[in-house]
């Protein structure tokens, strides 16, 4: 079995109590275990999904603002218990929450403590494991599988990371196990943040009495636009899709949404059984030249923003995977545009950089609709192109 986890911290690097003076050296392992094996005895691999819930919203343990909620400038407020109970929302911002929340105390982030932290919680991984895959500054995911003979069973290694990660640098840390980095992540997102003791494994076998029951909207990468999809579809539930075989499922789909949302059924599909060939690859912020994909289109047919996403979406579903099969990533998202309505065209072209280099689909994907709602005037769309580089 190939063992994977996902993890996610439940409070930022703010939250090390700086009273304690420097961050522990991880110890290392007491022997080198090299993981990522998938042919051990014929088991399924496994993976946890470590990350830090709460991002930059929790430093509570910063002094002068124990026990007030601290957001810091660049992030929402909906997070915070505290403010929850006086009427934030996740959408309200800093400005909207202090007028519900008058103590919130509102810090400015500091991304150079961000990464140093993160940096070390890698080196921490790394003695359990040579197959560490960042996600985001702090999510990560391990490939465990050849580590379980010496450190035991998933959960138990797992506890042991988590327990290690919090001695080490005062964070603690929710835990998603899976044999897919998928199953690691909705394992994370799901159950291991509700559960207090932050580990939770979703395997194969138990699908069907655990993640099918869900609300389809608790499926990854499902928002609130393609849950109205999949509800008037009759699909309320992750099982209702998982159960479907996937013709029929795309037959709906394209009842829907038209034959241009292949590409979307073949990934929601995949994504409600728990399928995810790709795999833990570490190193993979190697540099990236380009990956691009276009499409033309039938201007006639897109003359209004739902329609539109579609296809940008499924040209950033290629894009990514793409990028992800080459072992790379990239920064600077690009998109352009030919815009007619059979008597005027015009041209537009322009790019985004991110804040770190990415070849996540819901990353690109935000950063796409960001910049093709800016600069689009509104005209019908002929043709659509996409390329992340950097």
């Amino acid at each position: 079995m190939r063992y994977i986890i996902r993890l996610e911290s439940d409070a930022n690097i703010h939250s090390i109590d700086r009273e304690r003076g420097s961050l522990r050296e991880p110890a290392p392992a007491e022997q080198e275990v090299r993981g990522g094996e998938s042919d051990h005895a014929g088991r399924l691999p496994v993976v946890l999904r470590f990350g830090r819930e709460g991002g930059a919203s929790r430093i509570s343990r910063q002094a002068g603002c124990r026990g007030r909620p601290v957001p810091d400038e660049r992030h929402r407020a909906g997070r915070l218990p505290d403010g929850q109970a006086r009427g934030v929302t996740t959408a309200s911002r800093v400005g909207e929450a202090l007028a519900h929340c008058p103590e919130l105390v509102v810090i400015r982030p500091r991304m150079a403590m961000y990464i140093e932290v993160s940096l070390f919680i890698t080196k921490i991984f790394e003695t359990y494991t040579d197959l560490v895959e960042p996600y985001s500054i702090d999510e990560q995911f391990l490939d465990v599988t050849g580590s379980a003979g010496y450190y035991g069973s998933p959960d138990e290694m797992a506890r042991n990371i988590q327990n290690h990660i919090q001695l080490s640098t005062g964070i603690w840390s929710r835990v998603g196990i899976g044999p897919t980095k998928i199953l690691a992540k909705m394992a994370t997102d799901n159950y291991a943040k509700k559960s207090p003791e932050g580990v939770f494994e979703l395997n194969p076998g138990k699908l069907e009495s655990t993640l099918w029951t869900l609300p389809v909207h608790q499926m990854f990468m499902v928002a609130s636009r393609m849950t109205r999809h999949f509800t008037r579809m009759g699909l309320n539930t992750i099982g209702d899709i998982a159960r479907l075989d996937f013709s029929e499922f795309k037959r709906r789909m394209r009842l829907e949404m038209g034959k241009q949302s292949d590409i979307q059924a073949g990934y929601y599909w995949q994504t409600a059984r728990g399928i995810d060939p790709s795999p833990v690859v570490t190193g993979i912020r190697h540099q990236l030249k380009s990956v691009s994909h276009g499409k033309a289109l039938r201007w006639r047919l897109y003359r209004h923003l739902p329609d539109i996403e579609v296809v940008l979406l499924e040209l950033v579903v290629e894009v990514c995977q793409r990028t992800r099969r080459h072992g790379c990533m990239g920064s600077v998202v690009s998109v352009a545009a030919m815009e007619t309505d059979g008597e005027r065209s015009s041209w537009f072209s322009r790019q985004l950089t991110l804040p770190q280099p990415t070849s996540l689909t819901h990353e690109v994907a935000a950063a796409v609709r960001e910049l093709f709602v800016r600069h689009w005037s509104g005209l019908p769309v002929g043709r659509l192109n996409i390329s992340l580089s950097g």
